[in-house]
């Protein structure tokens, strides 16, 4: 489907705009052809946010997407443009990439998002002339899921903490410190790659 690399994203040009409000009321009335257009245009920036939140799992993340895609199929008849189309799909994947990480969690042995963690191996960077994002990403992938979650909603999103503190079924105080534990664990382990 999607290379493991990360997605380059299509430039988006006026026209990409213009049409976009048609293409979405086709596609809302049963155009198949239309809804295909809106996925191409918007699949790969929803797949980069999701790849980071799924820790670079590419198959966690092509999930997500394709259950935030269907879901939004189903419910594309009831957009009423209060957003922009590319704000409603990301939250549609968040929303999915979330709920597969609380999935995880809510087995018989786990508390926490955090502790689900034990599972995910530390990656190591093999190639010291790896480029600046790669290890950074590669860094990002070890985080804990919740921290990990947190930090790439609010660094990287721009999530405020109270709608970061609902989506993950959290306190605002609790979203804060995980940013702030994601950021240390992230210093610390860039630190360590050089």
């Amino acid at each position: 489907m999607l290379d493991t690399i990360m997605p380059a994203l299509p430039a988006t040009t006026d026209a990409d705009a213009v049409d976009e409000p048609a293409l979405v009321r086709a596609a809302a009335a049963g155009d198949m052809g239309a809804y295909e257009q809106l996925y191409r245009r918007h699949s790969p920036r929803v797949f980069a946010v999701l790849w980071r939140l799924c820790g670079g799992q590419q198959a966690r993340a092509e999930d997500a997407l394709q259950e935030a895609f269907l879901q939004a199929w189903k419910a594309l008849p009831g957009f009423r443009f209060e957003s922009s189309l590319s704000t409603w799909l990301h939250r549609l994947g968040v929303n999915a990439a979330l709920m597969e990480l609380r999935g995880r969690a809510a087995g018989p042995d786990h508390d926490s998002l955090d502790e689900v963690d034990g599972g995910l191996q530390e990656l190591a960077v093999h190639d010291r002339c790896a480029g600046t994002e790669r290890d950074l990403e590669r860094a990002l992938a070890t985080l804990p899921p919740r921290a990990r979650a947190v930090l790439v909603l609010h660094d990287i999103e721009g999530w405020k903490h109270q709608e970061i503190a609902e989506q993950l079924q959290m306190a605002v105080g609790s979203s804060k410190a995980q940013l702030h534990r994601a950021r240390s664990l992230l210093r610390a382990r860039l630190g360590d790659m050089t």
